[in-house]
């Protein structure tokens, strides 16, 4: 049994890498966002606007426990705050499953792969500029860093093609 969980910021190919890879290795693809918004029948920013930021790590958390206890080979994308909160980083940590991969990318690259797509992420939607942007990217960095390098494997996500990503995941693997 193996969970193949990807972490990092958003935008940062978790969700099209995971997917990818999930085929390749003929595993099960989960997005824990996905999920949540399935169990909360509501989306995550209207889950976000209605009951705060609070109420979802607590769902998330839920969310992880389940996607973790399955009995099924799972590809995981994790939501970028993930492992950020609660006890996630240890439920991850500890079990003997899961392989961690952060997806590590710099503000400048995702700030560029972001702007494109601000108004479908609820947390960045009101940002008005790109150097707003960048900036509010590179605090958030700055506070999850912690917890994303403590990830099994980094990858330098940078300049790879979600092709590439799976590739060296593949590899490290074995």
């Amino acid at each position: 049994m193996m969970k193949i969980v990807l972490c990092g910021y958003m935008g940062c190919g978790k969700s099209t890498g995971g997917q990818l890879l999930s085929k390749k290795m003929n595993f099960d693809f989960v997005e824990t966002d996905t999920e949540i918004e399935k169990k909360e029948n509501s989306s995550i920013t209207d889950i976000f606007q209605k009951n705060g930021e609070i109420y979802f790590r607590k769902v998330e958390n839920r969310v992880l426990k389940e996607v973790l206890g399955s009995s099924k080979n799972e590809v995981i994308s994790l939501g970028g705050g993930t492992p950020c909160y609660a006890n996630n980083l240890h439920l991850l940590k500890s079990n003997e499953e899961v392989k961690l991969f952060y997806l590590k990318m710099t503000a400048q690259n995702l700030t560029a792969r972001l702007i494109q797509e601000k108004q479908k992420r609820p947390i960045i939607n009101h940002l008005q500029t790109e150097e707003e942007l960048e900036e509010y990217i590179r605090k958030h960095l700055f506070e999850r860093q912690f917890y994303y390098l403590q990830s099994d494997f980094i990858i330098d996500a940078n300049t790879k093609t979600v092709e590439e990503l799976g590739e060296e995941i593949i590899k490290l693997l074995h």
